[in-house]
């Protein structure tokens, strides 16, 4: 006998039996260990959701429903990331004020989801755009700048002409804005910060006990960034002069991305040294053979610019050389900067800091 699944009729059916009886509804006061299941918020900046809403969805409804089943209080909300300039930008593009648009969106997008039959509290909706959610983001800025927890400062972000915002390093893709594709560029902007440096002890301490998998803590850990102080050491035999003396310096490779990162050490440390390239001075680069180790073929990219320039040479894997000379056979390893790396570990801890609620 065949038989057909009638979505349109059967699965209404049951959403409205849920919702009357408040399954999916959490109880605050439920002697049952709790479960918090959150979602990354849609932003209401669009006619309404696309197929990449629904499929991260459905994975926390199912774990969802899976901890409920197995006994667990479980708070899985739904709220709507609707403030800020996507909003306003999709407000502008159809001609009305970023309010009723992000009203509108909002009434689509949960008539949307909600017919998906995902086990969301609505009871627990929210809506950052909505003042009685932001002046709680408000209260908690003032707190954290009250106790010297959020500064101003100037520093480079990803910037995208079109959108007319900000983009994590996620958003961008191959070098270009995730949503509309336009090229994006760096642009140095003042903007806020807190000072999670002050917190990076404990935060890394707690994370051990969330239930997350060890990739995810790998990545907040690499996002909270603490580092235990650097020094960076140019070491030269026979030769007596100061790295801070020289007004320019010759980096044996064209590439674009070594040469800005010694240039933004330079800046950093205050010091005014033109890097050039061989692309600079219009040097052909020199065939090499590259079958030593570092140390060897970094030499060897030294010696290959002896005589042609008339600065110190830094070779762009390992030391810094002057006409080729050797440095100390010292253990050399690759690494972010390029630059001979070593990692000066701080014994005492930062005291921290206690905030003072008023």
């Amino acid at each position: 006998m065949e038989q057909n699944y009638n979505h349109q009729e059967i699965e209404p059916k049951w959403q409205k039996k849920w919702a009357e009886a408040q399954v999916f509804k959490a109880d605050n006061n439920s002697r049952k260990e709790k479960k918090y299941v959150l979602d990354m918020f849609p932003y209401p900046s669009g006619a309404g959701l696309h197929v990449g809403h629904p499929e991260g969805y459905t994975a926390t409804d199912i774990y969802s429903r899976y901890l409920r089943m197995k006994g667990y209080e479980v708070i899985h909300p739904m709220g709507w990331d609707a403030f800020g300039l996507p909003a306003e930008n999709y407000a502008i593009k159809i001609g009305v004020p970023p309010q009723k648009s992000t009203a509108d969106n909002i009434k689509t997008f949960a008539k949307q989801i909600k017919s998906f039959g995902f086990s969301y509290d609505w009871e627990r909706e929210i809506n950052t755009s909505d003042p009685g959610y932001y002046k709680w983001s408000q209260w908690f800025f003032l707190l954290l700048y009250k106790n010297n927890l959020a500064y101003k400062a100037k520093a480079p972000v990803n910037w995208c002409e079109s959108c007319k915002t900000v983009l994590a390093n996620e958003q961008v893709v191959d070098g270009h804005c995730e949503r509309c594709k336009n090229e994006v560029v760096q642009k140095d902007l003042e903007q806020w910060f807190f000072k999670v440096t002050e917190y990076a002890d404990e935060l890394i301490e707690n994370l051990d006990k969330l239930e997350w998998s060890h990739a995810l803590k790998t990545m907040q850990k690499n996002w909270i960034g603490k580092s235990e102080g650097a020094e960076i050491e140019f070491l030269i035999t026979n030769k007596q002069f100061l790295i801070k003396d020289c007004k320019k310096i010759f980096l044996a490779s064209n590439n674009k991305s070594k040469k800005e990162r010694i240039e933004k050490i330079f800046k950093h440390l205050g010091l005014k040294i033109k890097v050039r390239s061989p692309k600079d001075l219009k040097i052909e680069i020199p065939k090499i053979k590259e079958d030593g180790t570092l140390l060897e073929n970094a030499q060897e990219k030294a010696k290959a610019y002896q005589g042609k320039v008339d600065m110190p040479i830094l070779a762009m894997d390992t030391g810094f050389f002057v006409d080729g000379e050797n440095v100390d056979p010292v253990k050399v390893k690759r690494n972010a900067l390029n630059l001979r790396f070593f990692v000066k570990k701080l014994d005492k801890k930062k005291k921290k800091k206690q905030v003072k609620i008023s």
